[in-house]
């Protein structure tokens, strides 16, 4: 467990949780600290689907600026490799990932989110990737995934103007996928991850990395590998025992062990 970050695991759900007071910057430890608790998110077992959540307050408010001010060109090309796959971590979790946005998540804030399968936030939410007024651009992944999420023209307006989003504007956008009251959001998020607590969890990895890695090739290819994550699924046990209770009592009643 990091001294900022901790993957707190119950009813099959592990939740991401940030605490570094008072904004959550994301400063080299805590980059390290996602990292590693995506890491066990990924190879627990009891883990069936993740919250990443920074509490009540706030999200993630970015990268932490005073860190960052005094590096230099070649300290960032040592750094920004591991900046990219730290949060990238996230996004690598073979199994449904949600953000509970609550207060700002701005800049790397808003990159993290970015890396969950679906977003929820707080009614009173703000996002955006505003480091075009630090003179730079998103290096965690914003400008790719943020233009992946909301097309091209909407990305360029908001990375090249730096301007921030409420919750309604975000929600229009597709940038979040869902608006509920603030203090309902870590609920809600909790609530969509719960469902996947019994699911067939090779069938869900391979859901997810047919779309993730299909959206970045042609359909021909894509179509392959969805082929190939299709076929594969007949080698395990819940797909024998999805089938044979949909035969013998009708869908949405097998029970998964997830092997």
């Amino acid at each position: 467990m990091g001294e900022f970050v901790r993957l707190e695991v119950a009813d099959g759900v592990g939740t991401i949780r940030l605490d570094r007071p008072k904004m959550n910057a994301l400063n080299v430890q805590v980059q390290e600290e996602i990292r590693a608790a995506a890491v066990e998110a990924t190879e627990r077992d009891d883990v069936k689907a993740v919250v990443v959540y920074g509490g009540e307050r706030v999200f993630a408010a970015g990268a932490d600026i005073k860190e960052m001010a005094d590096m230099s060109y070649t300290d960032m090309v040592k750094r920004s490799g591991p900046l990219q796959s730290a949060v990238g971590a996230v996004a690598r979790i073979p199994k449904p990932v949600v953000a509970a946005i609550t207060g700002y998540a701005l800049g790397g804030g808003c990159e993290l989110a970015l890396c969950a399968d679906i977003r929820i936030a707080a009614d009173n939410a703000t996002l955006g990737q505003p480091e075009i007024l630090l003179g730079i651009i998103p290096g965690a992944g914003g400008t790719q995934r943020l233009t992946r999420l909301v097309g091209p023209s909407k990305a360029k307006d908001l990375i090249f103007t730096g301007r921030f989003v409420k919750a309604d504007e975000a929600l229009a956008i597709g940038l979040v996928d869902r608006v509920v009251p603030a203090e309902s959001v870590y609920d809600e998020a909790l609530a969509w991850a719960k469902q996947f607590s019994g699911a067939a969890s090779y069938a869900i990895r391979a859901a997810k990395e047919s779309i993730d890695r299909g959206s970045e090739v042609d359909l021909e290819t894509g179509l392959e590998i969805e082929r190939q994550q299709f076929a594969a699924l007949f080698a395990t046990e819940d797909r024998s025992i999805g089938m044979a209770s949909f035969v013998e009592n009708g869908p949405g009643k097998a029970e998964f062990v997830g092997r």
